[in-house]
């Protein structure tokens, strides 16, 4: 996964100059350790449920002020430090955009991504 040519993309898309004031990227990456108790995580197994990804996204673009929402998560075993889920949101304003992305975020974590963690 490109960040840079996703970007790149996004700006180059009809409409993109006229409608976006500001882009908002996650970049999310396994922990070393576990938020229940701190443990040591060796791993971790990354399971999308990508249809359920692509619903949320269509629905977080369809709001007011957002021109485009944007995701890919990795799926397999995974290692600490490891990329596991992108997303991208561009819209007209921060008023719009912020809690676009936390919400995209915080839904696909809860209802679209499982994961299973591997202990020391």
């Amino acid at each position: 996964m490109d960040l840079n040519k996703a970007l790149a993309d996004l700006k180059k898309e009809p409409g993109f100059a006229e409608n976006v004031g500001m882009i908002l990227v996650h970049n999310g990456v396994v922990r070393g350790w576990s938020r229940k108790g701190r443990e040591e995580v060796t791993s971790i197994e990354i399971t999308p449920d990508f249809e359920k990804m692509e619903e949320i996204r269509k629905e977080i673009e369809g709001r007011e002020g957002i021109f485009r929402a944007w995701c890919h998560a990795n799926s397999g075993l995974m290692q600490p430090g490891d990329d596991v889920l992108f997303l991208i949101v561009a819209g007209d304003i921060r008023e719009n955009v912020k809690p676009a992305l936390a919400d995209l975020l915080d839904r696909i974590k809860s209802e679209a991504v499982t994961k299973k963690e591997i202990f020391a």
